[in-house]
């Protein structure tokens, strides 16, 4: 029997319908499948462990994401003493990095500079004691982002290995590069390329990574949406041979380290950006590395602004130190609730524990030091990204260790704001752990800047004990 022209209709819009429905079902289980395939296949781990930390919603020990509500608050102890140092600024610094170093081994710590405003690194001596001298050492470099020093030639002085970015903002041009500043022994610095035209480099470090006597590189490249983390395997020369170890967009920190206490140095990376995740590139001894996720935040605006390694709890192994609070991501850059300090607590055979500190929006730059000398490892932090129209909104704090890696927070001060970069160490020998901080201001309020800052130690705290 013929069916009539209305059956005929009825057949064919249920079929549009099933056909609708399928393609509802396909973009729905088709897409999400296409980015974990994406993200399993840029960091590579597997499907399975891209599911389960997409999937994982825990009590925040492994994700992180829960703010910290138990830490004591303590009331304000004055120890430090402020005094600007360097060069006068009259625009907006944009201080990326200091290191505390003593540069010309005379027995008196120095600070290196990466100015990110003027695209130089800088040295400010301390000499003779307690007088600060800035010397501009290398210009041309387009977004420095990281210093280190060490003796890259073996010759008994040390050298200057600079990250730069090319762009201080994000770009996905090949920017980037390299560059190494050659000591002579007079402190004149010869700059040299040892690589350009990659990815923005947010940082590199020296190591002899392949166990041959010379030093090879590790660097992060942050790029933008394309990124990568990679070691270079010096070949003599002046020549490099690059060796790929991850292509995720968004690394900004990169550690050498012997992690695992095996007689030979690993990298510890930390990648931001939508990963927000840390690992371990685990070292044969011949420059062959195993890949580890040590952990990762389900949230993917959980905001990385950098690790480091030190032993906080004194059991003889390296712990991590990771605060979160970058805000770039924003016009203008907005410091969120979520952002904080924490600690990775080692356990040995690359397990770490995570720890959560305390909050800071913005925060930057964690380091410890025993500022009480009472034994124990107390923790300092800044912040970028506060929000400076509340007075109680602090840029610089300390956790006061009370012993049993319990902590007291206190705050340190509100000005300057826009503490991005700390570093620590004793610049007037006296044993006391001094200070120092560099600003970053590329958005208002501008009334409370500063460009390189000193803070020594009064010892005050120390009468206390």
């Amino acid at each position: 029997m013929m069916k009539s022209t209305g059956q005929k209709k009825k057949v064919k819009s249920r079929i549009r319908n099933i056909l609708t429905l399928l393609l509802v079902l396909l973009i729905l289980l088709g897409v999400p499948y296409a980015i974990l395939k994406y993200q399993s296949g840029k960091s590579g781990i597997s499907m399975k462990e891209v599911v389960q930390r997409k999937m994982f919603k825990g009590d925040g020990s492994e994700s992180g994401d829960l703010l910290a509500t138990d830490i004591l608050e303590g009331e304000k102890k004055d120890f430090l003493i402020r005094q600007h140092i360097g060069m006068e600024y009259d625009t907006n610094p944009m201080i990326s990095h200091v290191l505390v170093e003593d540069l010309d081994q005379d027995g008196l710590l120095d600070v290196i500079v990466c100015d990110a405003l003027d695209n130089f690194v800088s040295w400010i001596r301390q000499y003779p004691a307690n007088t600060y001298t800035e010397t501009v050492l290398a210009t041309e470099l387009i977004g420095p982002a990281h210093v280190q020093a060490k003796d890259f030639d073996g010759d008994g002085d040390k050298d200057l290995l600079v990250a730069v970015l090319g762009l201080l903002y994000p770009s996905n041009d090949k920017i980037g590069s390299i560059v190494y500043l050659e000591n002579d022994g007079n402190y004149n610095f010869k700059k040299h390329i040892v690589i350009e035209r990659i990815a923005r480099v947010s940082d590199v470090r020296a190591g002899d990574l392949d166990g041959d006597g010379d030093m090879d590189l590790a660097a992060a490249q942050f790029g933008y949406d394309d990124g990568e983390t990679r070691w270079m395997e010096n070949l003599g020369n002046g020549e490099f041979k690059t060796h790929m170890l991850q292509n995720l967009s968004g690394p900004i920190n990169v550690e050498i380290v012997d992690i695992d206490e095996d007689g030979d140095l690993d990298i510890i990376s930390l990648v931001s950006q939508e990963w927000e995740e840390i690992y371990c590139y685990v070292n044969d001894g011949t420059g062959n590395f195993r890949m580890k996720l040590l952990w990762g935040s389900d949230n993917e605006d959980f905001g990385s602004s950098g690790i480091s390694l030190f032993d906080l709890n004194q059991d003889g192994k390296l712990d991590i130190l990771y605060a979160n609070g970058d805000a770039f991501d924003y016009i203008p850059p907005e410091g969120k609730p979520w952002h904080g300090l924490q600690w990775f607590e080692n356990k040995g055979n690359l397990d770490f524990e995570y720890h959560r500190l305390c909050d800071l929006v913005g925060a930057y730059s964690l380091h410890p030091g025993d500022a009480d000398k009472d034994g124990d490892l107390d923790l300092f932090a800044v912040s970028a990204f506060n929000l400076w129209e509340d007075p109680a909104a602090q840029s610089f704090i300390w956790l006061e260790n009370v012993g049993n890696m319990e902590y007291i927070r206190r705050d340190i001060t509100n000005d300057p704001t826009h503490l991005m970069v700390m570093q620590t160490g004793d610049f007037n020998k006296d044993g006391l752990i001094d200070f120092v901080t560099g600003g970053m201001y590329p958005y208002p309020p501008f009334d409370r800047m500063s460009r390189v800052t000193l803070w020594t130690n009064d010892g005050s705290l120390v009468s206390e004990q």
